[in-house]
């Protein structure tokens, strides 16, 4: 009898190994990594499909707003600068402010119009870059003394252009550092240019956006949010 009980007690001891280890020719699936979280969400409807970012998003504004031009020209050396101060190339703003600023592209378009964006989002690095290059708080905000609007991503810079995207007559181009850029407009004397920068006034403040004294292009969110220090648009 312990031949038979020793054969068995093998038996059942070499099925309980064949239990344990896998099939032949599979492996056991690879054991999957945490994703790391992201500093700052980017939302979009292709990354949250069927979802509203919340108006604290950072978004690509062409994603939202398509009836608009985009020439970041801090992304070129055509600015004042003659340097290219940040590598991307998509406008990025708060959610809640490309709310507003679809409601006045949407007014616009009605008589003809359309916005060309020239900087949104700028990251704080970019900020220093600026201020390094012209330190002067008239025209440059301090980064020692609160940042940019530009770095809250609730702030756009913009002109008026046509439907089709072909300029039209403005005080100045940008970054006018001249008279002609403030918002009184005393010393714009093209009646064409002076109705344009007004009607891009009256629809901005229409729609929730308060102009700055010396640029008649920027134009901050009334909503305000925090300096997003850790965003970049994607390159």
């Amino acid at each position: 009898m312990r031949r038979p009980l020793l054969l068995l007690a093998l038996c059942l001891a070499l099925g309980l190994c064949a239990c344990a280890a896998p099939e032949a020719g599979r492996t056991a699936p690879p054991t999957a990594s945490p994703a790391a979280p992201a500093s700052s969400p980017v939302a979009t409807p292709s990354s949250t499909p069927g979802a509203e970012p919340a108006d604290g998003d950072m978004v690509r504004v062409l994603d939202y707003v398509p009836a608009l031009y985009v020439e970041l020209r801090y992304a070129t050396a055509g600015n004042f600068t003659g340097q290219v101060i940040y590598d991307f190339q998509e406008a990025y703003l708060r959610y809640g402010t490309v709310k507003k600023l679809a409601a006045a592209a949407a007014e616009l378009a009605e008589a003809g119009y359309a916005l060309r964006i020239w900087d949104a989002f700028r990251p704080v690095d970019a900020q220093w870059k600026l201020w390094e290059i012209c330190p002067d708080p008239a025209y440059v905000a301090n980064p020692e003394t609160g940042y940019s609007g530009h770095s809250r991503g609730d702030t756009v810079d913009v002109t008026l252009c046509r439907a089709d995207g072909g300029n039209v007559a403005m005080p100045t181009g940008f970054d006018d550092f001249s008279p002609l850029a403030d918002r009184d407009y005393a010393d714009v004397a093209d009646p064409e240019a002076l109705e344009h920068v007004q009607l891009l006034e009256r629809v901005m403040t229409a729609h929730g956006f308060a102009g700055y004294a010396a640029e008649w292009w920027h134009f901050s969110d009334t909503d305000e949010y925090p300096v997003n220090p850790d965003f970049t648009p994607p390159r």
